[in-house]
């Protein structure tokens, strides 16, 4: 496709290259395991060589990884650049795009499975830039493994996985009880006689 060499998601053919790895084992009972590697900037001026960013079961994975790989790969095709599949073992991804599948995978960490669909319903509506900066936001605080469900991550979880689409927000509103009151008028809106 492209005269630019790349290998797995989009990751530069380059010497140590910043970029994310996903890991999925071959055993059902082990999780995924999403890190980013800082590459030949890591272990230096305070950069660690890399963070483990998130550990997510295989259910929740597996509820994901078709609209992750179609995405990410259709990002890759408007650049040219050679497509990838999802495998055991380790997947490579590049920063980037890695940044932006670390956004849908914290939103679903903690979630409910009945609530995938929605979240990545959200996440792709979202825009690239804004999805990056959601993990800056996310990242700056409670950007590892361990981090589950706190802060920015939980936000996370809220606005993608319980935001509702517009048809859902009109049959919220339809089963509501009608106020058999009139609201009351402020003076302000009285007529004036």
């Amino acid at each position: 496709m492209s005269e630019r060499k790349t290998t797995g998601f989009g990751v530069p053919n380059d010497i140590d290259p910043h970029h994310f790895v996903v890991e999925i084992p071959a055993a059902r009972a082990n999780p995924v395991v999403i890190t980013e590697q800082f590459g030949l900037t890591g272990g230096s001026n305070g950069i660690p060589d890399s963070i483990e960013r998130c550990r997510i079961g295989q259910d929740a994975w597996n509820g994901v990884r078709k609209e992750l790989e179609r995405v990410l790969n259709d990002r890759l095709k408007e650049k040219k650049l050679t497509t990838s599949r999802w495998k055991s073992g380790k997947n490579q991804v590049e920063r980037l795009l890695g940044r932006e599948l670390c956004v849908l995978l914290w939103a679903i960490e903690a979630a409910p499975k009945e609530t995938i669909p929605n979240a990545i319903r959200n996440w792709s509506g979202l825009k690239p830039e804004e999805r990056w900066w959601l993990f800056a936001m996310a990242a700056s605080m409670t950007g590892t493994s361990q981090d589950v469900d706190v802060g920015w991550r939980k936000a996370l979880r809220v606005a993608l996985t319980e935001n509702p689409t517009g048809e859902e927000v009109v049959a919220i509103r339809a089963k509501r009880p009608k106020s058999t009151e009139e609201r009351p008028q402020l003076p302000l809106f009285e007529r004036m006689k």
